[in-house]
């Protein structure tokens, strides 16, 4: 900064002021200083910076399994609200969700200095293993999990989208409404698995009519020739997400059962490429978007060491093709 200072004829604070775009500054002495800087390739040490104000102006985010559209879209989402604030994202995408490699993740942000940390996780270990390792590190959840009160979190309303999905399914008449369950011990599964329990009618035994994926597209073959195989048909199938929706898809046809005529179906997520399907999916949209602002909103407000909140971002039903009013005498 001396030698930037030397090279515009202008003092070391005149420097100063202008990398931090400080009002009082003309443009002339501006120019010359960006000249200066330009012409001596300086670049401002980050870490000198962070030691002298205190900010580093990076946050954390850390993400399971970005091969999924829900953390991927969440983890996009919260990278560009950051960058709305002024802030860049260091990212740590977990192979796993187990506590261990949670831990090492926030250990190793906290080591660094960072301003705060965006955890994205579905499980309440691994959740649990973040809150403990934060330390006084702002930390913000993007998860469905029961938090302690000191902890912001923020997720898409999973049981009131599934619940949407069971009030359509309903509305068209569907009774046997089959479910196509994500992983044990996924939040965001529980949670779709339980609105889907509660929006059956009494009569029906929901055992018979679920199966459990682990949210791909094959799983969801499979989850679906094993519920057809079995004595009564479903008129519906209420997939978790799309990916296993598009497996129910191929093995209704290869039963010969056509989509909505003989069974509807239902997926949550809508990824790109649901539209495409044959026929079009009907699905719940996630908000990532909405998600991303909201998160970079609660960790701003940890920052500033406000009380903690939580939010909910609310799910939206798309109406598609593949659901119909369920045929009579079924």
């Amino acid at each position: 900064m001396a030698d930037v200072a030397a090279a515009a004829g202008v003092s070391h604070q005149t420097v100063s002021r202008v990398l931090n775009n400080h009002p009082a500054v003309s443009a002339q002495t501006r120019r010359r200083v960006h000249e200066a800087i330009a012409g001596l390739g300086y670049r401002r040490n980050v870490v000198a910076r962070a030691l002298a104000t205190g900010t580093s102006h990076i946050i954390g985010v850390i993400v399971s399994n970005t091969t999924l559209s829900g953390p991927s879209g969440a983890l996009l989402a919260i990278e560009q609200a950051a960058r709305t604030h002024d802030y860049w994202v260091a990212m740590v995408g977990l192979q796993s969700q187990e506590p261990s490699e949670m831990t090492d993740a926030i250990s190793h942000f906290v080591d660094l200095g960072l301003d705060g940390i965006i955890v994205v996780t579905n499980t309440e270990a691994a959740k649990d293993a973040a809150l403990a390792a934060c330390g006084a590190t702002p930390t913000v959840l993007v998860t469905s999990a029961r938090t302690p009160p000191a902890y912001s979190t923020v997720d898409v309303d999973q049981a009131g989208g599934a619940r949407t999905v069971m009030t359509l399914l309903r509305g068209l008449g569907h009774t046997r409404i089959a479910h196509v369950g994500g992983p044990d011990g996924d939040l965001h599964a529980a949670a779709r698995l339980g609105a889907w329990r509660e929006g059956l009618p009494a009569d029906v035994d929901a055992d018979a009519l679920f199966a459990t994926g682990d949210w791909s597209s094959g799983s969801g073959y499979r989850a679906a020739m094993e519920v057809l195989a079995r004595p009564a048909l479903p008129t519906a199938v209420f997939a978790a997400n799309d990916r296993m929706a598009f497996g129910v898809l191929r093995a209704l046809s290869e039963r010969g059962l056509s989509v909505p005529g003989d069974v509807s179906v239902v997926g949550f997520d809508d990824i790109e490429g649901s539209e495409c399907s044959i026929p079009p999916l009907t699905t719940i949209r996630q908000n990532h978007n909405a998600l991303g602002r909201a998160a970079m909103d609660l960790l701003l407000e940890a920052m500033e060491r406000k009380p903690a909140r939580s939010h909910r971002v609310p799910a939206e039903l798309i109406v598609r093709a593949s659901t119909g009013a369920a045929r009579r005498g079924t």
